[in-house]
C-alpha cells in the first residue's frame, strides 16, 4: 500500500501535494483546477473549486494501480468534509481508530477531526473510483450572513460552531440516490464561464443541504424503506435514467414492471423514495423539463415539441405545462425569442 501524505493549508494546497505523487499537470478556467495524471500510480483527474464563505469543491475521478492510503494532517487546515461517492468505494477512519468504515457507491459521509487526529482514506487499486468532497471551514462560513446552522439539529450544530471539546464527529449515510442527481448536475453545465461557476456554485450548496438533511432523517430514525434492497434502488435509478435520455417513449407501469423484475409496488415505493413523485408524475416531469429544454434550443413549434417528447394532446400538455412553471408554453417561447432578440440587438 502506497502512504499519501497531505499537510496542507487549503484545497489547493491539498492537490498541489496529491500533484508531487501522482505527476500530471493542473490546468486552470475560471477558477476551477484540474490535476490530470498518467503515470506509475495511476491515471485520471482531480479537480476543485473554492467558493466564498470558507467553501471549496474537490472530485476524485480517477483509477489507481496501487491501493492508496491518504494521511490527511490536521493542523493546518481542519474543515468538515461532506463526501459523495458515485462510483467505487472508499474507506475512511481517524488515526486512533483501529477499523476503517466503507464508503460505497451512492453512499455519503461527513467527518472532521480534532487537530491532534489524522484522516486516513484508503482507496482499493484497479477499481475506477469517482466521488465529490465539499469542504467547510467553519469558522469562515460562520461569516456568511444567511449561513442557517440555527436550523442544524443539535449534534451537527455543535460541530459548526466547534463545541465539541475535541471531540471527533463522523457520519456514514446509507444509499442515498437522490443525491447523484444533483452531482451529475455539477458534472454535466453546457455553459461556460463565470456562468457555469455560479451554477456549479449552487448545486454544491443544494448537495451540503442534503448532506445535513440526510443527518437529520438519521437523527429521526427515517431511513431507506425496509421492503426496498439497495440493488433494487439501483435498478429503479437506472430506470429513471433511462426515461430521462427517452422521454418520448410510451411507458407504462406495466412495461417498467416486467422490464426490471420489479412489483409494481416496489416500482412506486422506489420512486417516491427517491425522487418524492409516483412513476407516472416522475415520466410527467422529465417531459415536461425536456420540453422546457427543447423550447430554449431549438427551433421547434409547440406542436413539434408535444410530439417529441412522447405527449399526444397540446391541450393537456399546456395545461401541465402552465401547472409547472406558471406561464403558458406560448407565453414562454415568446420570452425566449425576445430574450434572444434583446441579446442581438
Amino acid at each position: 500500500m502506497v502512504e499519501i501524505n497531505i499537510a496542507a493549508i487549503s484545497t489547493k494546497d491539498s492537490v498541489k501535494q496529491m500533484q508531487s505523487y501522482f505527476g500530471g499537470d493542473i490546468s486552470e478556467e475560471w477558477g476551477e483546477h484540474t490535476l490530470s495524471f498518467n503515470g506509475n500510480l495511476g491515471k485520471g483527474s482531480i479537480k476543485f473549486l473554492t467558493f466564498d464563505w470558507g467553501v471549496s469543491l474537490l472530485e476524485f475521478n480517477a483509477i489507481f494501480s496501487d491501493d492508496l492510503m491518504f494521511i490527511n494532517s490536521t493542523a493546518n487546515f481542519n474543515p468538515i468534509h461532506f463526501s459523495f461517492v458515485s462510483k467505487g468505494s472508499f474507506s475512511h477512519k481517524f488515526s486512533n481508530e483501529r477499523d476503517f468504515s466503507v464508503v460505497d457507491q451512492y453512499h455519503s459521509c461527513i467527518v472532521v477531526s480534532t487537530k491532534a487526529l489524522d484522516h486516513l482514506t484508503v482507496i482499493p487499486k484497479n477499481v475506477p473510483i469517482l466521488f465529490n468532497n465539499i469542504r467547510v471551514v467553519r469558522k469562515e462560513y460562520l461569516k456568511k450572513r444567511l449561513n442557517n446552522v440555527e436550523q442544524l439539529n443539535q449534534k451537527l450544530y455543535d460541530v459548526f460552531v466547534n463545541r465539541l471539546d475535541g471531540e471527533t464527529f463522523s457520519y456514514y449515510s446509507p444509499m442515498h440516490l437522490k443525491m447523484e442527481d444533483h452531482v451529475n448536475a455539477i458534472r454535466n453545465k453546457k455553459t461556460s464561464g463565470i456562468t457555469r461557476i455560479l451554477k456549479i456554485e449552487g448545486e454544491v450548496f443544494h448537495l451540503l443541504s442534503m448532506h445535513i438533511a440526510r443527518h437529520d432523517r438519521n437523527q429521526n430514525h427515517k431511513e431507506i424503506p425496509h421492503s426496498l434492497s439497495k440493488s433494487e434502488l439501483k435498478t429503479i435509478k437506472k430506470l429513471s435514467k433511462r426515461i430521462v435520455q427517452n422521454p418520448a417513449l410510451d411507458y407504462s407501469l406495466n412495461e417498467l414492471s416486467k422490464s426490471s423484475g420489479l412489483s409494481q409496488a416496489k416500482l412506486q415505493e422506489g420512486f417516491k423514495f427517491i425522487y418524492t413523485r409516483t412513476v407516472t408524475e416522475y415520466i410527467r416531469h422529465i417531459r415536461l423539463e425536456a420540453s422546457r429544454e427543447l423550447m430554449n434550443t431549438t427551433d421547434l413549434n409547440i406542436s413539434q415539441i408535444v410530439y417529441t417528447i412522447g405527449f399526444t394532446s397540446r391541450s393537456y400538455f399546456s395545461k401541465i405545462f402552465r401547472e409547472k412553471f406558471d406561464v403558458t408554453p406560448n407565453e414562454y417561447k415568446k420570452q425566449i425569442v425576445q430574450t434572444t432578440e434583446n441579446i442581438v440587438s
